[in-house]
């Protein structure tokens, strides 16, 4: 049967022979092999591995035959393989090597050196980390071979890795209903919402196909996770690395603790006015129906629209929106030019009070007063902190990035059912990570967040002594304490018999 060692490499390819020459393990009459792929495989890598070349004289599902290209001209390499029909695997009948010929191949790359015998070596990588970057793979080939492949050789033996260890792309989206319906079934009160596109044939409607369009999901300890997080949600969008692209669409939500959880997923074809219109009201429908909650996003065109809709879901009182500053930075980037005129308007727009907010501004415009118009053409309580009236919590960014780096890494490689799947495995992951650290949290009497108890502990032993030259401090009643800053319109509340903190501001 076929040995072992590295896909599609006869036993000993690379070492040396017993003379030490550089020559390779040849095949042997009787080698067998699961099938023909396989068979393939090792004769193109025994091809590359020599750096010579050898044309195929004969090819059906029977018997493979191939030839060195110099045969006839002073080589007599030769290969036949057959079916063992009984037991179904492939044989070599024939085989005249080693080659005669010298190596041949003064080129960087090797024709041998195809899609299919680069999926094969590349395939332990792309299962281990199906975002890995076409140069990391094409590098890693070259230094296997050899040899140098093209790019577009590298993507296609990483789309043929991915399809068969998650499945093809096209059968993916025939598969992914009748997967959301298995969840939908065994896991009551997870919402997924499926839009389809009419299929037309000679211009007739064919009702017995449909094009995937739009796909909303979630699951229930998402929803019910929402409720004990902070009232505000940071919704972006990423693009989708597959067969077919489109765009992921995510809602971010974050608890006391700092813990970022993803709480409602779209598949969309791209990031417009209705695909976002499709996230949004189903996200306020199904996961974030309070209100006064906050939204953090760019400032995509297709947001605002579905934002401002007429029903008045996401309009205030009932919602408000701010901006990401990560997003204003770069754009504002885009026109003025250098790094500290971008770090003073980042600056500003994380100051907590007026006072400090004009401070960073007057600095922005003694630089160039365009820049402060620039910034005067966006509403303060977009994109400032100290105007959001405590609704950001302290939030001035999306968590797209570091949620998809965390917790969907890899995901935008996938086919989509596949895509589905992995948020489904890595959500319940997380879900019994939390559950455990919670219990154990609880084992210990432990009723006040982590981040909670740190900030009271920090801040009484800050208060009572470090910066007693700051602050005057006031015991009220017992586990309260009251900071007052020396700078006005700042002060801090934090109850430890409520288990709450409250910063208030401006005062006199």
């Amino acid at each position: 049967m076929r040995q072992a060692g590295v896909p599609g490499e006869p036993v000993g390819f690379g070492a040396r022979d017993a003379e030490g020459s550089a020559g390779m393990t040849e095949f042997q009459v009787g080698q067998q092999f699961q099938d023909k792929e396989n068979a393939l495989l090792s004769v193109k890598t025994y091809s590359i591995r020599r750096g010579v070349q050898y044309k195929v004289v004969e090819s059906d599902y029977r018997c493979y035959v191939g030839k060195c290209s110099e045969f006839g001209n002073g080589c007599t390499w030769l290969i036949r393989l057959s079916l063992r029909q009984r037991k179904g695997i492939w044989e070599v009948k024939r085989y005249n090597g080693p080659h005669t010929c010298l190596a041949s191949s003064i080129s960087s790359d090797h024709r041998s050196l195809d899609y299919h015998v680069i999926s094969a070596f590349i395939m332990p990588m792309v299962r281990a980390d199906a975002s890995v970057s076409i140069n990391v793979l094409l590098n890693a080939t070259a230094s296997h071979y050899g040899f140098m492949p093209t790019y577009r050789r590298v993507w296609m033996a990483k789309q043929k890795a991915i399809a068969l260890i998650y499945g093809d792309c096209d059968e993916s989206y025939n598969e992914l209903p009748r997967w959301v319906l298995g969840v939908q079934v065994t896991m009551p009160g997870s919402i997924a919402v499926l839009q389809t596109s009419p299929v037309r044939v000679g211009g007739q409607l064919d009702e017995s196909k449909a094009y995937f369009h739009r796909l909303f999901w979630t699951f229930p300890p998402c929803i019910e996770a929402f409720r004990h997080c902070k009232p505000l949600v940071s919704i972006d969008g990423t693009h989708l690395y597959g067969k077919y692209g489109g765009t992921l669409l995510i809602a971010i939500a974050q608890d006391e603790n700092s813990n970022i959880l993803p709480v409602a997923f779209a598949l969309v074809e791209g990031e417009n006015a209705e695909s976002w219109s499709f996230f949004l009201s189903h996200l306020r429908q199904h996961v974030t129906p309070q209100p006064g909650l906050l939204v953090i996003s760019d400032r995509h065109n297709g947001i605002k629209a579905a934002l401002e809709a007429p029903d008045g879901s996401w309009l205030p009182p009932v919602a408000y929106r701010t901006f990401c500053i990560r997003h204003i930075a770069a754009n504002f980037a885009l026109t003025f030019k250098g790094k500290d005129a971008r770090r003073l308007l980042v600056n500003a727009a994380y100051a907590k009070t007026e006072v400090e907010f004009d401070y960073w501004f007057d600095i922005l415009r003694s630089e160039d007063p365009a820049m402060c118009d620039w910034a005067n053409r966006i509403e303060y309580s977009l994109w400032t902190q100290y105007c959001d009236e405590g609704r950001r919590f302290g939030h001035m960014t999306t968590n797209i990035s570091e949620c998809v780096n965390s917790i969907l890494k890899g995901v935008r490689n996938l086919p989509v059912c596949s895509l589905v799947k992995a948020t489904y495995g890595r959500l319940a992951e997380l879900f019994v990570r939390k559950g455990r650290e919670a219990e154990a949290q609880l084992g210990t009497r432990q009723h006040l967040s982590t981040n909670a108890l740190t900030s009271g502990s920090s801040s009484r032993n800050h208060l009572s002594f470090s910066l007693a030259r700051w602050y005057n401090l006031a015991i009220c009643k017992y586990g309260t304490y009251h900071s007052s800053s020396r700078i006005p319109c700042w002060r801090r509340i934090l109850d430890m018999q409520r288990r709450g903190c409250a910063i208030h501001g401006p005062h006199d």
